[in-house]
């Protein structure tokens, strides 16, 4: 099998004949490239013959189904105040700003700006965003998506984004986390009736261009947390949001996923019973509290780990020894290996080393075959 069909045979709840072994290269591969010290025997190679190289899928996160249109009466503008990129959105109703900033470190390594300024600063901003959001256009970019999927090809098969639910972009990306909390403590009325509006604009515009779209493999959600999204929230906006995008997917055969960069100890069974079918980048200890084992107890076999690895462990704070153990530990874990795709959460950061991104691919060809034998590895 190659990695598109391991995956589609994951995502259709079969068995691949070993463990896909697909992480996220591109911010090792970028940074290295642009400081010039990718190893000898990696120079004048793409990213995706590196990837073949080190036996690795690709992830194929840059697909779309559709763009994002502002319409109505907005005048958007872009400045510079110094390191920071200042946005700034005027509408019939009142004006916002966010800004973003960057580093000329970051730069270097490919990493993007950090969003500094967010656009709800106080009630008043609310509304500004809502004619925001009443005035978004889904436009479908099926041709685009097809032409994506035919250059990913046998090597992995393209997860396409379709942004976050309305409660947890507004915590994040609109207000952050603090302010946001307070808005809804202060004036819940006015943040509901922001959430009502970009939740019916989703299900009426969005939703049917995703659902009506060529992708299987749909993510939607990033980062929810226990601590951020904790239980009490998660199941107020987070659980019935989803309950019915999922259904709206399942009933186009789509698979759900979400970004689980974060701690999900103590929303596991919530992120379950939202109707999420897979747990991508899924962050494991020493990064956060939770472990893969909780994950595995939890779920069992009925939501789909993408992630298990650590990003530190592949650097050199960790001994050998260390390292290896881990890995053990992760295919002990996943015994006999269903609804799991290896990968490395979130990413593989500049200072992971060749050697053991080497040494997992040799790991996969020993350990990954399907049904993977835990008890031998903890022999």
């Amino acid at each position: 099998m190659n990695d598109r069909e391991r995956l589609l045979a994951i995502m259709g709840g079969g068995t691949p004949d070993r463990i896909p072994w697909i992480p996220r290269l591109q911010i090792w591969h970028t940074a290295h490239s642009r400081l010039g010290t990718l190893p000898e025997s990696l120079r004048g190679l793409s990213r995706r013959q590196i990837e073949a190289t080190l036996g690795m899928g690709d992830p194929a996160r840059d697909g779309r189904v559709f763009a994002a249109e502002q319409t109505g009466d907005v005048e958007v503008s872009q400045r510079q105040e110094g390191p920071l990129t200042v946005t700034t959105y005027r509408t019939p109703v009142g004006t916002v700003r966010s800004g973003s900033r960057t580093s000329t470190e970051l730069e270097a390594l490919g990493i993007g700006a950090l969003e500094v300024e967010h656009m709800v600063k106080q009630p008043r901003d609310l509304a500004v965003v809502e004619y925001l959001v009443e005035h978004t256009h889904y436009r479908p970019t099926y041709e685009e998506y097809h032409a994506y999927e035919s250059a990913v090809g046998d090597h992995g098969y393209p997860m396409v984004s379709a942004g976050d639910c309305p409660f947890h972009y507004f915590l994040q990306k609109l207000a952050g986390y603090q302010q946001a909390y307070y808005l809804i403590a202060d004036c819940p009325d006015e943040v509901e009736r922001l959430l009502t509006t970009m939740e019916e604009v989703e299900r009426e515009y969005l939703w049917p261009v995703v659902a009506g779209s060529p992708a299987q493999l749909i993510l939607h959600g990033y980062h929810f947390d226990s601590t951020l999204t904790p239980p009490p929230y998660f199941s107020r906006y987070i659980t019935p949001y989803y309950q019915d995008f999922a259904d709206l997917l399942h009933q186009h055969g789509k698979t759900l996923a979400m970004h689980a960069d974060n701690d999900s100890r103590l929303i596991l069974e919530h992120i379950e019973a939202a109707g999420f079918d897979m747990a991508e980048t899924f962050t494991t200890w020493p990064q956060v509290h939770c472990t893969l084992e909780e994950a595995r107890r939890a779920w069992g076999n009925r939501v789909i780990i993408w992630g298990g690895v650590p990003s530190v462990i592949l650097e050199p704070a960790y001994s050998d020894e260390a390292f290896e153990g881990y890995m053990r530990g992760i295919f002990s874990a996943i015994t006999p290996g269903d609804a799991f795709i290896l990968g490395v959460a979130d990413n593989i950061m500049p200072a992971a080393m060749l050697s053991r991104l080497q040494r997992i691919g040799e790991m996969v060809e020993d350990w990954g075959a399907y049904p993977v034998d835990g008890a031998a590895l903890a022999r």
